[in-house]
């Protein structure tokens, strides 16, 4: 029955994808013939029986961003009334954001116990940590800066009408002043994300000085709000296709095919965004530790390709702190670094977050200075910490984001398009960042074996 089922699934699948390209080019080259349509919708229908048998949410995304943009260019004036389907995806992802931040934050914080006995490495994790994502957090910046690939993603009046732009420029006094909540409550109502998040970093350290009779209960409320919110974010992720379908059908039937060169270059973006960061960052920095090159590249291929092909960080968590142990780090620190790492090392994830959120504001048309992006920057090192496990982070943040600076959420809804392309490549780049900082941070002790250094690089 399983070889049945991945028969049919290899069959159908590429099927679909051939005559759905084919349409889409043949549109291109000799517009207005109905026979690329009916081939279009074939493929389609390809697609979906491929979907039944394999039964995955990021194909079921994927195939709703094509259907969308298919109804949105066969049938505009329809596609014009889905917007309340995505509109309502839109409510049920922002009611998660704050709860979710807090209890999230809270947990991994004070999830330690007293931050006293976390010791040497939780410090040099923590670094470590906030040093290379502010690092992937400002090259993403710069690439889509370099690029400006959501330039010509030209969004109408029905797009904007949300944007409530500031009165007056911000400035860093004023921006600095924002992040502080005077009233909790208000902040979570308000949606103000940030605030959100220094309250809760504050909570988890204050809570981390309690003594244990105290802290426990509280602990274990903030730990049963996250756990819920997880359950909650994968409810509203059956919703997700519908709400990403509804979307691009509404975006498509405004704008035409014009929509489809931003997201080819936001794709190209991410890819060599990412490629850059490995060069750059991971490269210098395995030298400078001095790790041998060609048995570390060994020991994360395995668990980068998990990451690649399933676009989850967790799949690929006990093969990463196996293969690091087998590379030489000892057990205490690969227990604390990898785990501690899929909250706050999120390196691809972070760099990615960057280049969106600036797509963002370049596709509404917002002109940032770099005073205003920097701000961005200290936002997303806040709001990116502690949502690895939630499906489609990268959305959540985003809204997040979004409500912050005032940006529109309906690029968002188009960026999902080629979300799960960009997801596979920034997956691996997350857990190859996890394996190398508990390597770096063993160096860093003094505790990894010379055999590890001196084996080469084979």
């Amino acid at each position: 029955m399983v070889n049945a089922k991945s028969k049919t699934y290899s069959l159908f699948l590429p099927a679909g994808l051939l005559l759905f390209a084919a349409g889409s080019l043949l549109l291109l080259i000799l517009p207005g013939q109905a026979v690329y349509i009916v081939l279009r919708w074939v493929g389609l229908f390809c697609l979906a029986l491929a979907g039944v048998r394999r039964r995955s949410l990021t194909f079921w995304i994927f195939f709703a961003m094509l259907a969308g943009l298919e109804v949105g260019l066969d049938r505009p004036q329809f596609a014009v009334h889905l917007r309340l389907l995505s509109d309502i995806f839109l409510r049920l992802i922002k009611v998660i954001v704050a709860p979710l931040i807090l209890g999230t934050l809270v947990t991994g914080i004070a999830g330690h116990g007293d931050l006293k006995k976390v010791g040497r490495i939780g410090l040099k994790s923590l670094i470590y940590f906030e040093a290379v994502t502010t690092i992937a957090l400002l090259i993403g910046i710069a690439a889509i800066n370099l690029t400006r690939a959501g330039q010509g993603l030209a969004l109408h009046a029905t797009a904007t009408e949300q944007l409530q732009p500031p009165a007056a420029p911000l400035k860093w006094d004023d921006f600095v002043l924002h992040i502080f909540p005077e009233n909790i409550v208000r902040a979570i109502g308000d949606n103000q994300i940030l605030q959100v998040a220094v309250f809760a970093i504050l909570f988890g350290i204050a809570l981390t000085r309690v003594p244990e009779k105290s802290r426990q209960p509280i602990l274990s409320v903030a730990e049963s709000l996250t756990q819920t919110m997880f359950r909650f974010t994968n409810i509203v992720m059956y919703y997700a296709p519908i709400g990403v379908g509804a979307a691009m059908a509404y975006t498509v039937g405004h704008m035409g095919m014009s929509v489809l060169l931003p997201l080819a270059k936001l794709l190209l973006t991410a890819w060599g965004g990412l490629l850059a960061f490995l060069l750059l960052v991971f490269l210098p920095i395995v030298l400078i530790a001095r790790l041998p090159l060609g048995r570390f590249l060994k020991a994360v291929a395995e668990p980068a390709t998990i990451a690649f092909a399933t676009s989850t960080s967790e799949a690929a968590l006990p093969r990463a702190m196996e293969s690091m142990e087998e590379f030489g780090v000892p057990r205490e620190i690969v227990a604390f670094v990898i785990p501690a790492g899929y909250s706050f090392n999120l390196d691809g994830s972070t760099l990615y977050l960057a280049m969106a959120s600036i797509f963002v504001a370049q596709a509404a048309g917002i002109s940032m200075s770099w005073t205003q992006q920097l701000f961005m920057v200290f936002a997303l090192m806040l709001t990116s910490k502690g949502v690895a496990g939630v499906p489609r982070a990268v959305l959540v943040v985003l809204l997040a984001t979004a409500a912050t600076f005032h940006l529109p959420t309906e690029p968002i809804f188009i960026i999902l398009g080629v979300d799960a392309l960009i997801d596979m490549a920034r997956t691996s780049v997350n857990v190859i960042g996890n394996c190398l900082a508990s390597a770096v941070i063993a160096r860093w002790e003094g505790e990894l074996p010379r055999a590890s250094s001196s084996a080469g690089t084979e």
